[in-house]
């Protein structure tokens, strides 16, 4: 335990039984103090884990701070009663060694809890910090305390903007308000760097007219009181599943939702809960909300994509181009080519697909060139009459070159059955020759064409999978299927060719099947489209394929039977995630903040 400052009394060694200062509610005066004269602890914390529920503190510090001045400080390593993951000692530089004879968090959170009593806590991701030290006094038999919070990185989301910083990580702010002290996954010098920010924050805070704890408060919540005097517009509606849709004064759809409550989820765009900027703007425009009762979640789901896909509101940001896809064709010519197109067009050329991005599509043709030696120009050849020299692609050995006249239509025609096989059945004819390159690059240490080969093989396996899928479900011409409700009865739904067109609910002690039975009669008809994305889009199909694979789903009859390819790419799911867990090895902080390189010394404060 370490405790520094001028005031002795701002913390207490870990001896004895520490007084804990009793929990009090904060007065009107003390509430509309300045943001100069309130008292702030700034916490940070070292856990084992991102789980408050399962995981330990392994270091406490924190910065008491007012008007500007660092008036004590806290800090110790704490015994968290189990190992230290390897991971968190790279991360953190905390080992087992360190923490063997620290005080256990029984012992030391009395002593922080006297430490912070009274004063406004701050932390950067608060939810995370506070959440474990909730725990901590959960567990330990403490009362906690009903601090007011301060979340510096949800302040800095409001406050700057992305020509600013390109994120709000500890780091990058504590880079932009040029901190005293290089944030290195130690809690107090992570303390330390908060202050900085705060400091910068409240400073811009102070421009914007926020310049009180309650006026802080307000502006984080970004909940203003217009949006509180529109909370009628939740007035009257159904508590069941559907879809809801915010419109302005003219009528004109602004956003699309769905939920499992229409009344909960409504009235939430009306509460501090709801922290998203864009929403509180368009709740400014919002006149009116119209509801679309659904029979379940499934259906809500569905109808909500339609609706986005048709309306385009303007404040939903997904699925406004779910009709929109990505193909990959094989020309109709003798010497047949790859190309990525938008649509799909009755030329007699072969299609894959849907591919979710123009990124994804490049980088399956570049898988299957390294695979099979197709050509990659565009020239119109003929057979029997070279067009120009063979480029170097054919020295390489990486194309028949067809230009030159090297190789026969029917030869050409073996390739291309190969890749279209492994498009529809057997993958492991592009699989084979590109895992033999990886080997063939990973023996010779040549690291990162392995990587990049990996990952083309690892698209490749996706792709095949995501196209072999949709297609063995939209080829049935319909299925209908059933899940449990949790309240006793069941949730039905009948498909065509990968298209949502019935829906309903037996409830308890309600015989499903003639409810089935009058579903079906009634179902939308839909024609067979000749594939996937042609009936349905791509997305509301595979909405579909994930609510059938969730436990308790039951299949009730199908037309056609519903099978995949046996050797097919989703059987090669488990080298795929394999594979995603090299990559992740490889690069264990791809998701975190990275530890500086080097640093400049850190300049201690108010130590004695």
């Amino acid at each position: 335990m370490i405790s520094t400052g001028p005031a002795s009394t701002d913390s207490a060694p870990v001896t004895g039984t520490p007084r804990v200062a009793p929990a009090h509610q904060l007065s009107l005066d003390e509430l509309d103090a300045p943001l100069r004269s309130t008292t702030f602890v700034v916490v940070d914390l070292e856990t084992t884990g991102g789980s408050a529920a399962s995981d330990a503190i392994t270091e406490i510090g924190a910065v008491k701070v007012c008007g500007g001045q660092i008036i004590g400080e806290f800090a110790t390593l704490v015994d968290p009663g189990g190992p230290i993951s390897p991971f968190i000692t790279v991360l953190t530089g905390i080992t087992d060694q360190m923490v063997a004879a620290a005080p256990t968090i029984a012992s030391v959170l009395p002593s922080f809890l006297e430490f912070a009593a009274g004063s406004v806590l701050v932390a950067h991701n608060a939810p995370f910090d506070i959440g474990f030290l909730k725990a901590a006094c959960q567990v330990r038999g403490h009362a906690w305390p009903h601090f007011p919070v301060v979340d510096t990185a949800l302040l800095a989301r409001r406050v700057l903007t992305r020509d600013e910083v390109p994120n709000c990580k500890l780091a990058t702010l504590a880079g932009f308000f040029r901190a005293e002290t290089t944030p290195n996954h130690r809690a107090l010098a992570d303390a330390r760097a908060t202050v900085d920010v705060l400091h910068g924050l409240i400073a811009r805070l102070g421009t914007l007219g926020v310049h009180s704890l309650p006026e802080l408060r307000a502006f984080t919540s970004q909940v203003s009181d217009e949006q509180r005097r529109k909370r009628h517009l939740a007035d009257g509606l159904p508590q069941a599943p559907g879809v809801y849709v915010f419109s302005d004064a003219r009528g004109t759809p602004l956003y699309v939702g769905t939920s499992k409550n229409l009344h909960h989820r409504v009235r939430q765009y009306f509460v501090a809960s709801e922290t998203r900027s864009r929403m509180g703007e368009m709740i400014g425009l919002a006149e009116a909300v119209r509801v679309v009762v659904c029979s379940h979640s499934l259906e809500a789901q569905v109808r909500e994509l339609r609706l986005i896909t048709s309306l385009k509101p303007r404040y939903n940001k997904r699925s406004k181009n779910s009709d929109r896809t990505i193909w990959l064709k094989l020309t109709s010519e003798v010497y047949p080519r790859l190309s990525i197109v938008r649509d799909l067009r009755p030329d007699g050329a072969r299609y894959f697909g849907p591919l979710r991005s123009t990124r994804q599509a490049e980088q399956l043709r570049d898988a299957i060139h390294d695979a099979v030696p197709l050509r990659q120009c565009t020239d119109r050849l003929v057979p029997g009459r070279a067009v120009r020299a063979p480029c170097t692609l054919a020295g390489i050995g990486r194309c028949g070159a067809p230009c030159d006249d090297q190789v026969s239509p029917d030869d050409y025609a073996e390739l291309v059955e190969r890749v279209v096989h492994a498009w529809t059945s057997d993958v492991s004819d592009l699989i084979s020759p590109l895992r033999a390159r990886l080997s063939e690059l990973s023996g010779h240490q040549r690291y990162e064409e392995a990587a990049t080969m990996r990952d083309r093989i690892a698209t490749l396996v996706r792709s095949c999978a995501r196209t072999q899928s949709l297609t063995a479900f939209t080829r049935i011409r319909q299925l209908v299927a059933a899940r449990p409700d949790g309240a006793g009865g069941w949730e039905l739904a009948v498909m065509r060719h990968g298209r949502l067109v019935g829906s309903d609910v037996a409830r308890r002690g309600v015989p499903p099947m003639p409810i089935v039975d009058s579903l079906v009669a009634t179902a939308e008809a839909v024609d067979d489209g000749g594939g996937p994305g042609l009936v349905a889009t791509v997305e509301e199909s595979e909405i579909l394929l994930r609510w059938l694979s969730e436990p308790g789903t039951r299949l009730v009859s199908a037309t056609h039977a519903w099978f995949s390819p046996a050797a097919g790419a989703a059987g090669l799911r488990s080298w795929l995630a394999a594979s995603d867990g090299a990559r992740r090895h490889a690069d264990p902080f791809a998701d975190r903040r990275r530890l500086p390189v080097s640093h400049r010394p850190v300049r201690v404060r108010g130590r004695l």
